[in-house]
């Protein structure tokens, strides 16, 4: 009876620190999912990048920028291009002009020939990289279809390109593009006109 008595005493004791350890694990238990759902709705709410992030060597990186550049220059993303596109870029095109240098040249060259093209399409094929510390370059032979100036058109050619990595990025530092010519029909050679017998002078045998 003693023993019991004590226990109840005990018990009473406790009672209060029971409660309210009880209570605390309780509310423990009942704020986890809200902290959870709270953290979870923070990272719903955070943009999501639509570039995933796999890991590329430096000659993948470069392919995918080509790539990316063209797709970009096929269908007249200005955003892409310079995103590709160092500010202080020289390009040399297959025309018979002076070199542009700086990318806000290069754009106004760009939409002025950009104006022209309907229907455009351009294939690369024979692509070659380089990588030499933070400078790569790369060269590839393009086959181009389209409708310029209303008139459908075909031209192939080769270009090189000249990257540098800033900023953990690759960005193109110079772009040289050469049309190839279209082989010109052989002109056949003219014949020779027969000799026409010349009249004899007066006296002559």
């Amino acid at each position: 009876m003693k023993n019991y008595l004590m226990c109840c005493a005990n018990w009473r004791a406790w009672r209060p620190a029971s409660v309210l350890l009880l209570g605390a694990v309780l509310l423990l238990v009942a704020a986890t999912p809200a902290a959870a759902q709270k953290d979870k709705k923070k990272k719903n709410d955070a943009p999501v990048d639509a570039t995933p992030m796999i890991p590329m060597s430096d000659e993948q990186q470069i392919d995918y920028l080509i790539s990316e550049v063209m797709g970009a220059w096929q269908v007249g993303d200005i955003e892409k291009l310079h995103k590709d596109y160092a500010d202080d870029v020289s390009v040399v095109n297959g025309n018979w002009a002076p070199p542009v240098f700086g990318w806000t040249s290069y754009l106004a060259s760009y939409q002025q020939q950009r104006t022209r093209l309907q229907k455009v399409r351009m294939d690369r094929t024979n692509t070659y990289i380089k990588i030499s510390g933070t400078v790569g370059w790369a060269c590839y032979q393009w086959d181009f279809s389209g409708t310029v100036d209303g008139l459908p058109s075909t031209a192939q050619g080769q270009t090189t390109l000249v990257l540098e990595k800033r900023n953990a990025r690759w960005l193109i530092v110079h772009n040289h593009t050469s049309l190839v010519q279209a082989p010109q029909p052989a002109v056949p050679a003219s014949t020779p006109a027969t000799p026409q017998p010349q009249p004899s002078k007066p006296g002559s045998r």
